[in-house]
């Protein structure tokens, strides 16, 4: 491990984070300062591979709540999802990832943006969830910065669109638990109130070392 190697190994500490707030840009100097895995979208491209299936039919289902009328028409008719030949519904890709995310947790200690990780691992004993969130103008600057969009009202309608996304996905396979609300968390952080390397840290300090 690297600076912050004191730790020892076995943790996994996962992100939920608005759209725009800085979540992959804080998971990974998070992996790359304590010398750890870190998944995102190479997350979709395991789940995908162990079912050997291309991961453009994974994208397409990227934290988003399966439609009700195509799910009924999958368990129905069989119906593929997007005229795909392996018909895949939204529960089936959630499984799957799923049993990648906890066979990644086994392997060694990782960081994972998304994905409901945080109920998947839910009883993992050295795991820390964290939401990161900012004010709508601040993420609307990060989303222009990275090239995203063109104008603000582009940008905004992204966030807007990604958010509603990925809160109904949340919602929708995580149980009881919402997204975004504080204390389904272990730590929430307005990153509009830190740097990158700043919001690093304070996370990094919640890490339970091991007994």
């Amino acid at each position: 491990m690297a600076e912050d190697g004191n730790l020892s190994d076995g943790f996994v500490i996962v992100i939920g984070r608005q759209f725009g707030s800085g979540g992959r840009r804080i998971g990974k100097i998070i992996a790359q300062r304590l010398g750890i895995a870190y998944y995102d979208t190479e997350l979709l491209r395991k789940a995908a591979e162990s079912e050997g299936v291309s991961p453009e039919i994974y994208k397409d289902h990227d934290e988003k709540r399966p439609s009700v009328l195509k799910a009924i028409l999958q368990g129905v008719y069989g119906i593929a999802d997007n005229f795909h030949t392996v018909p895949l519904s939204g529960e089936r890709i959630y499984n799957v990832q799923g049993k990648v995310i906890r066979d990644l947790s086994k392997k060694g200690s990782c960081v994972i943006v998304g994905r409901g990780a945080d109920v998947i691992l839910k009883g993992h004993p050295r795991l820390l969830s964290v939401f990161l969130h900012a004010p709508l103008e601040y993420r609307i600057d990060r989303i222009l910065e990275r090239g995203e969009a063109l104008t603000r009202e582009e940008a905004e309608e992204l966030a807007n669109r990604r958010d509603k996304n990925r809160e109904s996905f949340y919602n929708y396979f995580c149980g009881d638990k919402k997204w975004g609300v504080a204390n389904n968390y272990h730590l929430s952080l307005d990153t509009s109130r830190l740097t990158n390397e700043e919001a690093a840290d304070i996370i990094i300090s919640s890490l339970i070392p091991r007994k």
